[in-house]
């Protein structure tokens, strides 16, 4: 296995992307519907890595961080298992009721990473991971009371190809850019009532599973300003994306683009064995029309539900702080802590659609270690708890819906484990 890395490294790449993009994707949800971090190093302190890249998988966060982490392979797998659900209250239409979206309780999310320096001044990467999405799974419908006897179910899902490269300007500035190619699945069954407020009746609930693919870029930046200073930046772009048998359920005729998001971040040296990291994020959710418009649109100016103004998720930015450690305990064992808070994405006001979508955890404890088992190999896993979160509706549910409010929560856990190999 050693001769095939070493003989044709981006061969063995390539083949480990496909196999791992080969298996099932998952969807999940902890900041807003993205992840709180790309590879399992990155998720044990809160997902920190705009100036702390760590592993192969640092592309997803920062391409820049591809100059520092020589030549490895990464690849792990995360297991997800959320808790969601919804609770109506005060309801005219016999929706009332306390309701489980946990149909479907554990979800496997597969990464890979490799990356490769070329020469001194030229690094290539290539990181493959899931980036967001969500999943509810009613068995018992929340909609029940306006004639839906089957489940509701949703489900999203976005799988990530971006291959990178870095470029060091100087000893102490490095610049990065990654193409991000996306994938992503969409599905929704059980709202049939709601095609009735749609400009595309036939094409809101119950058309199977569809996919939309695109591409965007990501840029970075990594500088060394002191021995014990190191301060990052990133940007990725909006990525076009639309789901064509859903053109009755999301605005533009079924657009959903990924949000473009940015960052900057700091790693500090505070001692030898001891290393501090802090990032700040930002997810434009609100400037997707299908996820930041609210419900208003519909209920107050009368644009149907996949109508080109049409209404979304009332969702809003999300704006996440996190904050990691990282102490290296001897030759063989590294341990890391994080915590990061986000702001909230769902307004009180939006919580009558969101039912179908509770993306509302702000804050996440992580912790894990790396394990060296020789000079070329490790390995490295985490755990990380998305602390319990409910939003209670304000003036949610519209009158010609029976009016009243709905209540949502989620919370989550995952452990996920990695295998680092340096060639």
């Amino acid at each position: 296995m050693s001769q095939l890395f070493t003989a044709s490294p981006l061969r063995a790449a390539a083949l480990a992307a496909l196999c791992v993009a080969a298996l099932p994707q998952s969807a999940l949800a902890t900041n807003g519907y993205f992840s709180h971090g790309y590879g399992v190093k990155s998720q044990a302190i809160a997902g920190v890595g705009i100036a702390l890249p760590q592993d192969g998988l640092t592309a997803a966060t920062n391409p820049a961080g591809t100059a520092f982490t020589g030549n490895r392979l990464d690849v792990g797998v995360n297991l997800f298992k959320p808790s969601r659900g919804s609770e109506i209250q005060g309801n005219g239409a016999g929706l009332d009721g306390k309701y489980s979206a946990d149909g479907r309780e554990l979800f496997l999310i597969p990464e890979f990473g490799y990356t490769r320096q070329i020469d001194s001044q030229l690094s290539v990467g290539l990181a493959v991971y899931g980036n967001g999405g969500m999943n509810t799974s009613y068995n018992t419908s929340p909609f029940q009371g306006f004639g839906v006897t089957q489940a509701t179910k949703m489900n999203l899902e976005q799988l990530f190809i971006s291959p990178s490269v870095a470029w060091k300007a100087t000893p102490d500035h490095v610049f990065g850019a990654a193409l991000n190619l996306a994938h992503q699945r969409f599905s929704m069954r059980g709202i049939q009532p709601f095609a009735g407020a749609s400009a595309s009746p036939l094409d809101v609930s119950d058309r199977g599973t569809d996919n939309s693919s695109g591409a965007g870029i990501r840029l970075g930046w990594i500088g060394q300003i002191t021995p014990e200073l190191r301060l990052g930046a990133t940007w990725s772009s909006k990525i076009q994306g639309r789901f064509d048998k859903y053109k009755g359920l999301f605005a533009e005729q079924g657009g959903f683009d990924i949000p473009a998001n940015y960052g900057v971040g700091l790693a500090w040296q505070l001692a030898q064995h001891w290393t501090l990291g802090l990032d700040y994020q930002v997810i434009e959710l609100n400037d997707v029309k299908s996820v930041g418009t609210p419900l208003s649109q519909l209920t107050v100016q009368g644009q149907p539900l996949g109508s080109t103004n049409g209404p979304g998720f009332g969702w809003k930015d999300v704006k996440v702080v996190k904050l990691g450690v990282i102490h290296q305990l001897n030759d063989a064992w590294t341990l890391r802590a994080g915590y990061s808070h986000a702001t909230q994405p769902i307004p009180k006001s939006e919580t009558f659609l969101n039912i179908l979508a509770p993306g509302v955890v702000q804050d996440h404890l992580t912790a894990g270690f790396t394990w060296k088992t020789s000079a070329n190999s490790e390995w490295s896993a985490h755990y990380s708890h998305a602390f319990e979160k409910t939003v209670k509706g304000s003036g949610a549910i519209p009158a010609n819906f029976g009016g009243g409010d709905a209540n949502i929560r989620l919370k989550e856990d995952i452990i996920g484990v990695s295998y680092g190999w340096k060639f």
